[in-house]
């Protein structure tokens, strides 16, 4: 509970080659952890996504492996082992979040030339949340058919839930209490790149596939993986957008792109040649052609931050492409709504805001300016002024 002990490594989610479920949780000995495989089938046969139960299949293992070094049986858990997980999550390490100790990138440190903190050594409170809510939805599942726990070991707020419930659309929404074991998740800013930041970052680029990718990043407001999953087929050049599957809704969507990602894109399949039919447009550039896949992008960035000393995500992209959005007169929130496929209008709202980076200009003219002199109101006498109120 104290992050002095970590579960064992122990076990592993596997891909299968069912649709349902498509991942499968193993255990220490190599068989199949049957109470989970039957909660994944089911959430598969919900028509979620198959990342949403790699996710949640991931969750899962983390709560067996406390178990497991617990001793206890899944249909045995109370509510301390919960605090144990959750105890464990808040202080041990996250070893996904391995990096080389330096005084630039230690944990939670800002870094100075954008301002961001860098990933703490643990894990987020989103992270805790959603494996709580996991499996939460894990013991509900077996509770209907009175398999479990009489009482979920996950406590709930019914207070919380009573509040968002039924409420009005057109009213604010309500907040309650969080429920035990819940963790205070902080309100973030958007993450957008200055227009000097952005010309450093497109400087050090090393190809013009990389050039092209950022660009259509920048300019679509497109999640990574979603541009990174479209074939040639998806380019409409006369039109000047491309199609993407939407990670949401799992729709076919157009999103705009600039002119100066199209020219970066002609360069790129100049130099690469076209992908054959169905195969997807961005591929590997040494060895045998092979998609780009996240992780591979995210190296790209990786090498440009270390070159310019920052810590930009491929997130930060959109979340530049909205800001600029978002800030130009000439188009409406819902039009920008539209471009970003945001479900909830609050959502794009966010980016209205205005950044203090963002009032440079503005500041240094407001800190120069000359204090306006104090005078008085027309029909008094300055003396008599000097004589009430002092020199």
């Amino acid at each position: 509970m104290e992050g002095r002990v970590d579960p064992p490594r122990i076990g592993e989610v596997v891909a299968t080659d069912l649709n349902h479920p498509p991942y499968v949780v193993f255990d220490r000995d190599g068989r199949e952890v049957e109470p989970a495989s039957v909660f994944l089938r089911d959430l598969s046969l919900s028509d979620v996504s198959v990342l949403t139960c790699r996710s949640y299949g991931f969750d899962l293992l983390r709560w067996f492996r406390v178990l497991w070094l617990l001793d206890v049986v899944w249909d045995r858990a109370t509510a301390y082992e919960v605090q144990v997980l959750v105890g464990w999550m808040r202080s041990g390490r996250n070893p996904q979040r391995g990096r080389a100790e330096s005084s630039s990138s230690r944990p939670g440190a800002v870094n100075g030339r954008t301002g961001k903190a860098y990933l703490s050594a643990g894990y987020a409170p989103r992270t805790i949340n959603h494996t709580l809510s996991v499996i939460g939805r894990f013991y509900s599942f077996h509770a209907q058919y009175g398999r479990g726990p009489v009482v979920s070991p996950v406590p709930a707020a019914r207070e919380r839930r009573a509040v968002v419930a039924h409420r009005n659309p057109m009213e604010p929404p309500r907040t309650g209490r969080r429920a035990p074991l819940r963790q205070k998740v902080p309100k973030l800013e958007p993450r957008a790149l200055s227009d000097r930041c952005w010309d450093e970052l497109f400087a050090v680029l090393r190809c013009d596939r990389d050039r092209a990718l950022l660009a259509c990043y920048v300019s679509s407001g497109a999640r990574a993986s979603e541009l990174l999953g479209i074939g040639l087929e998806e380019v409409d050049w006369a039109r000047q957008v491309i199609f993407v599957v939407s990670k949401g809704s799992r729709l076919r969507q157009a999103v705009p792109v600039s002119p100066e990602a199209l020219r970066y894109l002609v360069s790129y399949l100049a130099e690469a040649g076209p992908p054959a039919p169905g195969e997807p447009l961005w591929r590997t550039r040494r060895g045998d052609p092979r998609p780009v896949t996240y992780w591979a992008m995210r190296r790209v960035l990786q090498r440009a931050n270390d070159a310019l000393g920052t810590n930009r995500t491929l997130h930060d992209l959109r979340h530049t492409a909205a800001t600029r959005l978002a800030q130009d007169p000439s188009i409406t929130l819902p039009e920008v709504r539209a471009i970003l496929r945001h479900a909830d209008i609050n959502t794009t709202g966010i980016y209205t805001a205005t950044r203090v980076e963002d009032l440079f200009d503005k500041l240094q003219q407001h800190f120069s300016a000359q204090r306006p002199a104090q005078r008085l109101a027309t029909g008094y006498d300055p003396a008599d002024a000097a004589v009430v109120f002092g020199a």
